[in-house]
């Protein structure tokens, strides 16, 4: 499942080393820029649209379709025309990439309670593979081969997983009998009825905006000047950033121990640590460095946000992810559009303040859910 979920969430992460070469070869320049925006929308409204399906039908038919679906996309985005036909393309690759997170909230489910901290995070070492060696490997494929090939060697990917998903899966029954319909619905009373669930999913959207405003710029400031570097040494930082594969683990491991809430808030302030090492020191190494600690952090805070939400309600924990998942990606999609205008406007300079004030945000939303909850419990 960890290793299903990676190969699905990378396809949603190709584009961004290789913008620089989309743009020479389609033009269109500010076209360009709105591919890694188009794809996270596309995935929080696959995630709005597809994820309660994962409390409703089979999950284990739905997640094998869907791998199909995204095969069909990937090859749609491969023989783009255009830098707008791309741009809708990158929507529906986005859209049924959502398959990684009809996985998690299965592997949750058939995970024991006590153990059910350390399972998300091994899945999620698989998501966080997924989204940093995609880089690597879209990188080095796209500035020796093209960024087409990239796309057409995803397709063969995405159809692999369908199949080990096929072997591997349980049959597992849906866990609720609603019609889609009231389940679209429910989701509004979640979202009013869990302050938990709006705390985590405001605060991880605000970290992924930061953390896809730095993934975003980063092919474009590697090639200025200062560092006349290339799409492929903007996918080496997957490797670099692969050191956060180890903190989901870790970080579900810790959850389980000492409580989710802690490890979030060690997570944020991490993140803000992150773009304070970016935006003073303003080296090749400051980059280095600064995106271990970024994706160690944001990547923390998301395996234990899905610990709590996940433990909120047993039977709704696809509408859940869906609610949580699809902030945190608008969050993304958000700060993908937000750091493409900072970067224009303001260079490194700016894209580095946006990514500390998402944190910070991030970071205010953490300490005002804290004070609420001391103050429920001091009432009861």
């Amino acid at each position: 499942m960890a290793v299903a979920s990676g190969i699905a969430v990378a396809n949603i992460y190709y584009n961004q080393p290789m913008l620089g070469i989309i743009e020479k070869d389609l033009g269109q320049t500010s076209v360009t820029g709105l591919i890694p925006t188009a794809t996270q929308l596309g995935y929080a409204l696959g995630l709005f649209f597809l994820l309660p399906l994962g409390d409703i039908v089979h999950r284990r038919k739905l997640i094998i379709g869907q791998f199909v679906i995204l095969a069909a996309a990937l090859a749609i985005a491969a023989i783009a025309p255009s830098a707008w036909f791309l741009v809708g393309a990158s929507l529906l690759v986005g859209a049924s990439a959502t398959v990684a997170q009809q996985i998690v909230p299965f592997a949750a489910t058939l995970a024991t309670p006590e153990r059910r901290g350390s399972t998300i995070g091994t899945v999620m070492a698989g998501v966080l593979s997924g989204i940093l060696f995609s880089r690597t490997l879209s990188g080095f494929v796209g500035e020796h081969a093209g960024w087409r090939e990239m796309f057409w060697i995803s397709v063969p990917l995405a159809l692999m997983a369908a199949v080990l998903m096929f072997f591997s899966l349980p049959d597992h029954r849906p866990t609720s009998r609603m019609y889609y319909r009231n389940a679209l619905i429910s989701l509004a009373h979640l979202w009013r009825s869990q302050r938990q669930l709006r705390a985590a999913s405001l605060m991880q959207a605000a970290l992924f905006g930061s953390f896809t405003a730095f993934w975003t710029i980063l092919a474009f400031y590697l090639q200025t000047p200062r560092f006349n570097l290339g799409a492929d040494v903007a996918g080496l930082f997957g490797i670099v950033g692969a050191v956060g594969v180890f903190a989901a683990p870790l970080a579900g491991r810790m959850a389980d121990r000492r409580g989710p809430h802690f490890v979030v808030s060690a997570g944020v302030v991490l993140t803000l640590l992150s773009w304070v090492i970016f935006g003073v020191w303003g080296s090749l190494a400051a980059l280095v460095i600064g995106v271990i600690v970024l994706d160690f952090g944001v990547q923390s805070t998301l395996v234990s946000n899905q610990h709590i939400v996940y433990a909120l309600d047993p039977e709704a924990r696809s509408r859940l992810n869906t609610i949580f998942m699809t902030a945190m990606f608008l969050g993304g999609a958000a700060g993908a559009a937000l750091a493409t205008f900072a970067w224009g406007h303001a260079g490194w300079a700016g894209v580095s303040l946006l990514g500390a004030l998402l944190a910070l945000l991030a970071l205010v939303i953490r300490l005002l859910d804290r004070r609420v909850a001391v103050a429920v419990a001091a009432g009861k």
